[in-house]
C-alpha cells in the first residue's frame, strides 16, 4: 500500500515498499546513495534504466541535484529497500516536462533498490577521511569559524565500545588543549546549532600512527563520534573592533600563544601567533602608539612563529617567518640568529654564518652565534675536504682512462 510522504501531504510523493530493508538508519543529507532504478510513465512506457547500463546511480542526497521526489523518498529508505515512488509533476519535472521521452506535467513512477550510501566527505582532501551522517539538523545557516566557542556533547566509540562521553567546551581549533581530536574540529566547522551527526574518522585526522592506549585504541584506527553541537558563539573579528580594541584582542592571542608554547603545544602556539598578525594585518587607520603596539606585536608574531617552527623543524617556515620579522625589523638579533638556525639545519652552513656575522655586528658579545660560526665553519671545512677527495678520485679515474 502505496503512503503520501510528501512534506505537505498533498499526494504529491507517494511511496510503497516492495521490499524491506535491514537495520534502522536511513541516509542524511549530504550523503552520497547508491541506488538502481527503473522510471516509467503511468502507461508503463520505461524512459529511463540504471539497469540497463549495468551501472548504479550515484548522487549526493537533499542537494538539489535530483528531482524533489527522489530527494524526499530516498532519504525515507534503508539498506537493500527497494520502493516505489509514485511523483507528481510538481515533485518530477513540471508543466515543462523532460523532452523527448517525458511530456509536460507527466507524473512518474520509479522503482529505486536503495543500495549503500556514503557519508558526506568533510576531509580537506575530500578522501572520506571524515564522513558525517546526521541525526539531527541544526537550525540557521550559520556555522562556527575557528575561534568560536563551542558548547558540544561528545561520545567516541570504537569497535562499538564508548571510551569516552563528554560535555566540553572550548575555542574551535583550540581543541588540541581538550583532548578533542582534529577531525571532531573539522567536522564542526560545518555544523549548525542544534545538530548531531555521526562521524567516521580514519587514523590521519584521530590518533593517527600512535593509537590511544588509555581507550584501547590502536595506531591507525578508524573511530566513531557522535557529535551534538548544543551551541556556540561566534568568533571576533577584526573589523568590527576598533584600533585599540583590535591591540588587546592581539595581545590575548598572543598570551594564549605564550601559554601553549611553554606547554609544549606548538601547533596550538603557532595558530595564535598567526592570528596576532592576521588580526592586525591592515594598518592604514593605525596611528602613533597604537602603530608602534601594533607593529610590535606584528613583529613579536613572527619571531614566536620562527621558535615554534624551528622547535618542530619546519625549516622552511621558520626562515620564512624571519624573514617577515626582517621586514619589519632588518637588524632583529633574534630574527638574524633564528633565520641563521633555519639555514644550518637546512644544511645550509655557507648561508647560515653570514647571518650570525650579522648577529655579532648588532651585538658582539652575543656568544651563541660565536659558537655557531664555530659549528658553521667546521661544516663548511668538512664539505670542502668531501669536495676536494671526490674531485680528486674523478681526475685520477680520469687519467688512467687516458692512460688506456
Amino acid at each position: 500500500m502505496a503512503v503520501d510522504i510528501s512534506p505537505n501531504k498533498d499526494q504529491g510523493v507517494l511511496k510503497e515498499i516492495i521490499k524491506e530493508g535491514v537495520g534502522d538508519e536511513t541516509p542524511s543529507p549530504g550523503n552520497t546513495v547508491i541506488v538502481h532504478y527503473i522510471g516509467t510513465l503511468l502507461d508503463g512506457t520505461k524512459f529511463d534504466s540504471s539497469k540497463d547500463r549495468n551501472e548504479p546511480f550515484q548522487f549526493e542526497l537533499k542537494k538539489g541535484s535530483v528531482i524533489k521526489a527522489w530527494d524526499i523518498g530516498v532519504a525515507t529508505m534503508k539498506k537493500n529497500e527497494v520502493a516505489v515512488l509514485t511523483c507528481a509533476p510538481k515533485y518530477a519535472y513540471g508543466k515543462n516536462g523532460s523532452p523527448p521521452k517525458i511530456p509536460p506535467d507527466a507524473t512518474l513512477k520509479f522503482e529505486i533498490e536503495m543500495i549503500d550510501w556514503k557519508g558526506e566527505d568533510l576531509s580537506p582532501e575530500k578522501n572520506g577521511s571524515i564522513e558525517r551522517y546526521q541525526i539531527v539538523q541544526g537550525k540557521d545557516y550559520i556555522t562556527p569559524q575557528e575561534g568560536a566557542l563551542v558548547n558540544v556533547h561528545l561520545v567516541g566509540t570504537y569497535n562499538g565500545k564508548i571510551f569516552e562521553d563528554r560535555d566540553v567546551q572550548f575555542s574551535l581549533g583550540e581543541g588540541e588543549d581538550c583532548g578533542v581530536i582534529e577531525g571532531v574540529e573539522k567536522a564542526l566547522e560545518s555544523f549548525k546549532s542544534g545538530e548531531k551527526s555521526r562521524l567516521k574518522i580514519k587514523s590521519k585526522y584521530a590518533f593517527k600512527n600512535v593509537g590511544k592506549p588509555e581507550f584501547d585504541i590502536p595506531p591507525n584506527a578508524t573511530v566513531e563520534y557522535t557529535v551534538e553541537l548544543k551551541s556556540f558563539e561566534k568568533a571576533v573579528e577584526s573589523w568590527s573592533l576598533k584600533n585599540n580594541q583590535q591591540v588587546e584582542q592581539a595581545k590575548l592571542y598572543k598570551e594564549k600563544g605564550t601559554n601553549y608554547f611553554k606547554a609544549n603545544k606548538y601547533n596550538l602556539a603557532i595558530k595564535m601567533y598567526k592570528k596576532v598578525a592576521s588580526f592586525l594585518e591592515y594598518e592604514d587607520s593605525f596611528e602613533g602608539d597604537l602603530k608602534t603596539q601594533r607593529n610590535d606585536l606584528i613583529l613579536s608574531a613572527h619571531l614566536n612563529l620562527a621558535l615554534c617552527y624551528l622547535k618542530m623543524d619546519q625549516n622552511v617556515e621558520a626562515k620564512d617567518s624571519c624573514n617577515e620579522a626582517l621586514k619589519l625589523s632588518p637588524q632583529n638579533e633574534k630574527a638574524l640568529f633564528r633565520r641563521g638556525q633555519a639555514y644550518l639545519a637546512l644544511a645550509s652552513p655557507e648561508i647560515a654564518i653570514k647571518d650570525f656575522q650579522e648577529v655579532l655586528k648588532v651585538e658582539p658579545k652575543n656568544t651563541a652565534a660565536v659558537k655557531q660560526i664555530g659549528i658553521c665553519n667546521n661544516l663548511i671545512k668538512k664539505q670542502l675536504e668531501k669536495e676536494k677527495k671526490l674531485y680528486a678520485n674523478m681526475f685520477d679515474k680520469f687519467a688512467q682512462e687516458d692512460k688506456q
